[in-house]
């Protein structure tokens, strides 16, 4: 952790905020937070579990929680111990009363216990992209209300949803329209592939690694099939990370090296606004297709056991967010589940390659899609989430640092002594001891 001894005189009267995020999406909303905390209070000094735009951010990391980011039963099963390990990293800080307040993002599976502990303490708790209670789990609700003070939520209909269980909660929109609003693309990048003159085809494999690793072949099987019936389209793929595309190309056999596939990581924005359909795993994403206007097949893959254990509590009839919102399935959605040679995942690539020529051939359906998608986005797709978290946050946690400047006044000055302090409490041992922690 970074020595914050030299300047603990002036940082320990600003706010001191812990964040737990486990998700790659999380880390960029919750980075996109800590730069406006930051912005808004320059003293505010934040520390927790999150990514490496977190960390770009000002974020001093306890772990990365993003390396582990796991979705389905038989996913997390493994690495429960671990995250218990990771999840006492952060009672110790509560408990030396090192922070005034904990952002919780997204991740519910771990952040339930991380609230949990932080209410031990008294620690005021905010949920930003709460998990969809409303979707299947409802009865996890009686967690939020108690251990969370307030739900920073992101569709419309959630507010109400949340506020019927006694769970106080602020509407302010989705944070990935502040992530588009505020982010240039790349112009070169997109000069030089809109000059291609064809019709072109955004493929988003996922985020995670073992998301990749289940979605990319099926989508190869797809383009594979498309690439015949369409010799005229090119297929950009976007990855998140480096390795993400790295293994893609590695998947790629020898008859397919005349496909017309190109990919690329971290030009997610650039490809979905060059491309005039996308083939998508189902994420966050899809709302940044959605503002763009893009026509997009949607796909899902989980393990068979994620898949039983889903048909009995999933409640909502859509899993992707501009479905969720219209309430309609603006964006086909295609489930699968098992091994990639199963009877599921087959009929999905037969499904979805049907719809993807749909898109491609018929021009007027695909136009229709987009103005569908525009027209939601017209009503949805607002920014200043962030901004308005960051205001409320900052509020909340006002009184506990007021209590604390004026306590710090009362301070003798032997217990003022500079040497011993740290920006999130307790002493210099005691900070030595969390990072060896």
């Amino acid at each position: 952790m970074t020595d914050y001894l030299a300047n603990a005189s002036d940082d320990i009267m600003g706010q001191r905020i812990f964040f737990s995020v486990g998700e790659p999406s999380g880390d960029l909303h919750a980075a996109n937070l800590i730069q406006c905390l930051k912005r808004i209070d320059p003293s505010t000094r934040v520390r927790g579990f999150g990514g490496s735009k977190m960390i770009q951010a000002g974020l001093d990391l306890d772990f990365d929680l993003t390396s582990m980011a796991v979705v389905g039963i038989t996913e997390v099963l493994p690495k429960l111990r671990e995250f218990f390990r990771i999840a006492d990293i952060a009672e110790g800080c509560f408990k030396r009363g090192e922070v005034d307040g904990v952002v919780l993002v997204d991740f519910p599976g771990f952040n339930w216990h991380i609230a949990k502990r932080a209410k031990k303490y008294g620690l005021p708790v905010f949920y930003y992209l709460p998990p969809q209670l409303w979707a299947w789990g409802g009865w996890r609700v009686k967690k939020m209300k108690r251990y969370v003070d307030r739900v920073f939520c992101n569709l419309p209909f959630e507010k109400e949803w949340f506020e019927d269980r006694g769970v106080s909660t602020t509407y302010v929109g989705h944070p990935f329209f502040d992530s588009i609003a505020n982010t240039p693309l790349d112009s070169k990048f997109i000069a030089r592939w809109r000059d291609s003159g064809r019709l072109q085809v955004a493929v988003l494999p996922g985020s995670r690694e073992h998301e990749v690793h289940r979605i990319w072949p099926m989508q190869l099987q797809i383009i594979r099939q498309l690439a015949h019936e369409f010799p005229e389209v090119e297929f950009l793929a976007a990855t998140l990370k480096d390795s993400h595309a790295l293994w893609c190309q590695s998947q790629l056999s020898a008859s397919d090296q005349g496909l017309p596939i190109h990919i690329f990581s971290s030009k997610t924005s650039e490809i979905l606004e060059l491309c005039d359909c996308t083939l998508m795993k189902s994420g966050s994403v899809s709302l940044e297709v959605m503002a763009r206007g893009k026509p997009a097949a949607v796909m899902y893959h989980v393990s068979d056991m994620t898949y039983a254990i889903g048909k009995m509590l999933v409640k909502c009839q859509y899993m992707s967010l501009p479905n969720l919102m219209a309430q309609a399935p603006l964006m086909p959605e295609f489930l699968s589940h098992g091994a990639i040679h199963s009877r599921s995942s087959r009929r999905s690539i037969e499904a979805i390659t049907q719809e993807m020529v749909k898109l491609l051939g018929d021009p007027q359906y695909r136009q229709l899609q987009r103005q569908r998608l525009r027209e939601l986005a017209s009503l949805t797709a607002k920014s200043g989430a962030t901004q308005t978290v960051a205001q409320n946050i900052l509020t909340d946690l006002q009184p506990r640092l007021e209590l604390r400047r004026r306590n710090r006044l009362e301070m003798t000055p032997v217990d003022a002594n500079p040497v011993d302090a740290n920006p999130f409490g307790g002493n210099a041992a005691d900070s030595r001891r969390a990072k060896a922690a």
